[in-house]
């Protein structure tokens, strides 16, 4: 026979929430912790491998026609140039011209292209400071010249029979360059108003550094001169111009470096600047 007394039921371990107590209590919310945001050489590092890694596929042909141009320029040049401070003159322009191709042109495509298509916005909600990804993306375009630019100069200095002493140079005219030739072309990019008017800045700059580094700085025209000043692959180009002598001005070749450093500095600041501007637009 089924018993109808019920059963006895386990005592509930549920303890009530305690009732706010004071007045307006029951309206008080606790925010809740916001996380710290990414410093600067971290995101920095984050965002460099990212582009580096993104852009692998297209190291090989990039290298390939940055390469194959400058060292067919000095091809060119060898049935004009017999030596002397222009055959210097010809083999460190044409060596930075790789630089130029690579962190000036091509970044201007990218930043132009990054902002038409909306790529900026990505960026904007990472939180991350605007200088990581300038920073980081002219770091990954200009790594990808080192491997063209130091076989453009060694085949130059063969070509031309130039010294190869003091080729240790490159390690500061590669990065001291790059920086300077990145940071006008991420500027370019970011401040065009369509991919097309950035792409053909890139192009222009490519050119002048193309005109200005080539030749030598004696045989052009006042007013041409002081374009060729104003453009920052200059400083680099005499640095390793300077480079090749029997017994090299090394306080010169430090003068120029360091208006390199300053200028890349200055055009990085720009760039950062831009990608602000584009950012919040």
């Amino acid at each position: 026979m089924t018993s109808i007394i019920p059963a006895r039921t386990a005592p509930s371990r549920v303890r009530p929430l305690p009732r706010p107590s004071g007045p307006g209590s029951a309206a008080r919310t606790v925010p809740a912790p916001l996380a710290p945001r990414a410093r600067l050489l971290p995101s920095l590092a984050a965002v460099y491998r990212a582009q580096l890694s993104r852009a692998r596929v297209a190291r090989i042909p990039l290298l390939f026609v940055a390469t194959f141009q400058s060292v067919g320029i000095m091809v060119l040049m060898r049935g004009v140039v017999d030596g002397g401070a222009e055959a210097r003159a010809v083999v460190a322009g044409s060596s930075v011209l790789v630089v130029a191709f690579v962190a000036l042109n091509l970044l201007a495509q990218y930043f132009g292209q990054l902002r038409a298509g909306g790529g900026l916005d990505h960026y904007a909600t990472l939180p991350v400071p605007p200088a990581a990804v300038v920073l980081g993306a002219a770091g990954a375009y200009a790594s990808f010249t080192v491997p063209g630019t130091v076989f453009t100069t060694i085949t130059g200095s063969v070509l031309f029979q130039l010294p190869m002493t003091h080729l240790w140079i490159l390690v500061a005219v590669i990065p001291l360059s790059g920086a300077a030739l990145a940071g006008l072309g991420a500027a370019l990019g970011l401040l065009a108003p369509r991919p097309e008017l950035a792409t053909l800045l890139g192009q222009l700059g490519m050119s002048a550094a193309l005109l200005l580094g080539v030749l030598p700085a004696d045989r052009l025209p006042g007013p041409v001169g002081w374009a060729r000043d104003l453009l920052p692959s200059t400083y680099g180009v005499e640095a390793l111009a300077r480079s090749f002598d029997d017994r090299p001005d090394w306080g010169m070749i430090g003068f120029f470096l360091a208006i390199c450093a300053v200028v890349g500095v200055l055009s990085l600041a720009v760039a950062t600047w831009a990608y602000r501007r584009a950012a919040v637009r």
